[in-house]
């Protein structure tokens, strides 16, 4: 698990922070980081292994909103089952996954590149219908002014 954070969540967090600033100071540059669906579905597969691609999301949320002003663009790339040598050394065998489950690496990496020159900062290859997404942002925007009051919500007051 250290393993896992470490490389998940603690590298990728000091390389962007490192980036951003630097590249920030020039004016311009971009930010690619690879999350995954699965940051979108922690009940999907192991908790810890979903928690740190959700971490990489949120992180590239964070860094686009803080440098959206600074020409710097940051991309967060949730990919689903892609074939690539990472299952081999999990001991996964992606064969065994329903064949319209796995992207081809080539084609994640297109799409990825299409995300990033249309200025999105989440691109989901393998999702068809982009206002899913939209609707998840905006709900989730919707609940901002929400989020900190002073008072406890009617719904958690005990009731005498």
């Amino acid at each position: 698990m250290l393993q896992l954070l470490a490389l998940n969540v603690v590298a990728p967090t000091l390389l962007a922070r490192a980036a951003a600033r630097s590249l920030a100071r020039r004016g311009g540059g971009g930010i690619i980081n690879l999350s995954s669906v699965l940051a979108l579905a922690p009940e999907r597969f192991e908790g810890t292994y979903s928690a740190s691609k959700a971490f990489i999301l949120n992180l590239t949320q964070g860094l686009a909103e803080n440098l959206k002003d600074s020409g710097v663009h940051v991309q967060a790339v949730l990919p689903g089952a892609t074939r690539t040598e990472i299952w081999e050394r999990s001991g996964k065998d992606i064969n065994s996954f329903p064949p319209d489950w796995v992207m081809e690496v080539d084609d994640l990496v297109d799409a990825a590149l299409a995300g990033f020159d249309a200025g999105e900062t989440v691109t989901i290859p393998p999702l068809a219908d982009e206002a899913q997404w939209t609707a998840l942002q905006a709900a989730r925007h919707a609940m901002l002014p929400n989020l900190s009051r002073r008072d406890v919500a009617a719904r958690y007051r005990i009731r005498a």
